[in-house]
C-alpha cells in the first residue's frame, strides 16, 4: 500500500473490538449496486465455527446515522444444518455504532459450525467508494483497509479473521467487474431488469481488509499466463487503455521474480486495475487496485507494482496478526521492491533507495518518535516511514548481517510456516533465530521497538610517532546503547585503503586500529548496511 494520497484522512481511526467468540470460514455477499442512486441492498451469508460456547454471536457492521449514511439490517436469520436444526429467523439488536449482536435461536457449543443470513441496505459511508472517475464517469471500488470494510459488508473486520469469500454483483449494464478470486461460469449473465449479475470465488481464505470490488467501464487485457495457467490481466478505463496496458505489463516479469525469490504464488489470477479509492495502491488479494493516474504510459510505477505485488505474499497470505504489527506487510513489500529492483537495475539502486528511506526515517522520528511496533488506536497513522521504511531496513540490516543466501531462507521459511495464517513479530524472530541458531532479541528490541535510531560521534586520534591511530565511538541517542556491526572504510597515510568491521556495543569504547601507522580520512558505513540517525566523524589532535 502506497500513502501518497492519505492527506487529511490521518483522523480515521480504528473502531474499539471485543473479542470475536466467532472465527469466520466463509462469506458469500450478495450486492445490488444502482445508477439511480447509491444505495447498496445486499445479502450476507456468513458460515463460522464457534471459538467460545455461546447464546449470541456479534458482527461488525456501520450503523445508519442521521446523515442517512450507513447500513439498516432488514432481517437476519439462521440456516439449517446436517444435525437436524431448522432454518429460523433470528433477533438482533446493534450494541454501538459499528456492530450487531444476533440472538441466536438455541447456543453454539465451542468448535461448533454454524451459518447465519443477513439482509440489509443503505448507502456506504466508507468501504465501497461510489464516485466518479477522471473521465465522469461512474464508478464503485471497495476500499477496505484497515478496518472499513464493515461500512458496506456485515463482517468480522479484523487481520487475524480469515475467511474464503465468493461476491455476487448485480450492476447495469455495461458496468464489469473485478473482485477476489476468478468468476464463475454464471458470471456476466444479463437478469430480466436489464442489469448483469456478476460471480467470483475465491477459495482462499483472506482477511476482510483486501476482500474487494471494482465496477467500472473497464477496458481488459490479458498480459499473459503465469504457469501456464494463472491470468495476468489489466482492468483500466477504456479512456486510458493503450498507457494503462502497458504500464500495467510490468506485473508479470515482477510476479515471476517475487515467485521465485519467495515462494509459490497463492491465488488463481492476478489483476491490476486502474480504480477510484484514497490510496495509491492497495494491495487487494489477486486484484490490485491503482490510483488512477498511475496509467501515464511512461512506465515509472514499476516500484509501486512490485510493492503490491510483494503483499500478495507478506499482508494477504502471511497476515499481521493486529495492525501493531504493521511492518510485517509494509516492510516486507518495501524491502521486497529494493530487492526486485536492485536485481533489475543494480547495486547502486539499492543503495539510493535506502539512503532516501534513511533520510525519510529519520525525519518522521525526529518529529513523531515512535516505535515501529506500535500501539496506537488510529491505525491510519500506521502508515508512517516506520511501517515502510524502518521495516525494511531492519530486513536489510539482517540480511547484511546473515548473507543473502541464509536471508532468502529466513524470507521463504517464514512465508511457508505463515501462509494462510497470521503472525506477529516474535513469530518472525523465532523464524529467523531457527535459521541463524542465533539470539536476537536484542536486535528486535532496539530496532523495533525504541523510538530512536543510533546517532553516532566518531573519532580518531595518530600517535606520535605514526605507528598507530586509536579510534573512539560515542552514542549521543538518549537510550541504551544499541549493539550493532560498523563497517568503516580507512584512508591511510600510505598505502591502500582498509576496510575494517569492528562491533559496537557500549554507549563510549575506543577501538585500536588493526593496521598500524597513520588514518588520513574515515568513511563510515560505505555499503549502505546501518540505520544511522545523525554522524559526527572527526580527527583529533
Amino acid at each position: 500500500m502506497r500513502n501518497a494520497l492519505l492527506i487529511g484522512l490521518l483522523c480515521l481511526t480504528g473502531f474499539a473490538k471485543a473479542q470475536h467468540p466467532i472465527d469466520v470460514t466463509h462469506y458469500r455477499f450478495l450486492i445490488n449496486l444502482s445508477d439511480s442512486s447509491n444505495r447498496i441492498f445486499g445479502k450476507a451469508d456468513i458460515e463460522f465455527r464457534a471459538q467460545q460456547s455461546a447464546r449470541s454471536i456479534e458482527i461488525d457492521l456501520g450503523k445508519y446515522d442521521q446523515k442517512g449514511k450507513g447500513m439498516q439490517v432488514t432481517q437476519v436469520g439462521r440456516y439449517g444444518d446436517r444435525k437436524g436444526n431448522q432454518p429460523s429467523r433470528l433477533s438482533f439488536q446493534w450494541i454501538s455504532d459499528d456492530r450487531i449482536r444476533i440472538d441466536l435461536d438455541k447456543p453454539i457449543q465451542k468448535d461448533e459450525e454454524a451459518s447465519i443470513w443477513i439482509e440489509y441496505n443503505g448507502i456506504p459511508r466508507d468501504g465501497l467508494i461510489i464516485s466518479k472517475n477522471q473521465h465522469g464517469e461512474r464508478t464503485f471500488f471497495a476500499d477496505n483497509w484497515p478496518n472499513r470494510a464493515h461500512q458496506w459488508i456485515p463482517c468480522v473486520d479484523d487481520p487475524a479473521d480469515k475467511a474464503s469469500v465468493d461476491f455476487i454483483v448485480e450492476a447495469p449494464h455495461p458496468y464489469k467487474v473485478v473482485s477476489n478470486g476468478v468468476p464463475t461460469g454464471n458470471s456476466n449473465q444479463v437478469m430480466s431488469n436489464g442489469n448483469s449479475s456478476h460471480y467470483w470465488i475465491e477459495k482462499v481464505p483472506l482477511p476482510t481488509k483486501v476482500m474487494v470490488i471494482g465496477v467500472a467501464r473497464f477496458a481488459v487485457d490479458t498480459v499473459g499466463f503465469f504457469g501456464n495457467t494463472k491470468p495476468v490481466t489489466s482492468w483500466v478505463f477504456p479512456q486510458d487503455s493503450a498507457s494503462g496496458f502497458k504500464t500495467y505489463a510490468q506485473a508479470l516479469p515482477i510476479l515471476e521474480w517475487m515467485n521465485q525469490y519467495i515462494g509459490p504464488y497463492a491465488y488463481d489470477k492476478l489483476a491490476n486495475v486502474q480504480s477510484k479509492t484514497i490510496f495509491g495502491g492497495m494491495e487487494n488479494a489477486s486484484a490490485i487496485f491503482y490510483y488512477e493516474n498511475s496509467v501515464n504510459g511512461k512506465r515509472d510505477e514499476e516500484a509501486l507494482i512490485a510493492h503490491e505485488i510483494a503483499h500478495q505474499w507478506f499482508g494477504n497470505m502471511a497476515t499481521e496478526k493486529s495492525f501493531h504489527h504493521l511492518w510485517l506487510s509494509e516492510g516486507f513489500a518495501t524491502y521486497l521492491t529494493h530487492r526486485y529492483m536492485e536485481s533489475r537495475y543494480g547495486d547502486s539502486i539499492l543503495k539510493g533507495r535506502l539512503q532516501a528511506d534513511r533520510e525519510k526515517i529519520n525525519e518522521f522520528l525526529s518529529r513523531t518518535p515512535r516505535s515501529v511496533i506500535d500501539t496506537v488506536a488510529n491505525y491510519m497513522s500506521m502508515l508512517n516511514a516506520n511501517s515502510y521504511e524502518k521495516g525494511g531496513w531492519v530486513l536489510h540490516m539482517i540480511r547484511k548481517q546473515v548473507g543473502d543466501q541464509a536471508f532468502q531462507q529466513i524470507i521463504r521459511q517464514y512465508y511457508e510456516s505463515f501462509k494462510g495464517k497470521n503472525a506477529d513479530t516474535d513469530d518472525f524472530r523465532k523464524v529467523v533465530e531457527s535459521i541463524t541458531g542465533q539470539d536476537w532479541s536484542v536486535f528486535f528490541d532496539q530496532w523495533l521497538k525504541q523510538k530512536v535510531n543510533p546517532s553516532l560521534q566518531i573519532q580518531w586520534e595518530n600517535s606520535a610517532d605514526g605507528k598507530s591511530a586509536n579510534l573512539s565511538i560515542r552514542q549521543l541517542q538518549p537510550t541504551e546503547p544499541f549493539s550493532f556491526p560498523l563497517t568503516l572504510d580507512l584512508t591511510p597515510g600510505s598505502g591502500n585503503k582498509k576496510r575494517v568491521k569492528i562491533q559496537v556495543t557500549k554507549t563510549e569504547e575506543t577501538f585500536i586500529l588493526p593496521e598500524p601507522g597513520t588514518i588520513d580520512s574515515i568513511v563510515v558505513d560505505p555499503e549502505t548496511e546501518l540505520l544511522i540517525d545523525k554522524l559526527i566523524v572527526v580527527q583529533k589532535g
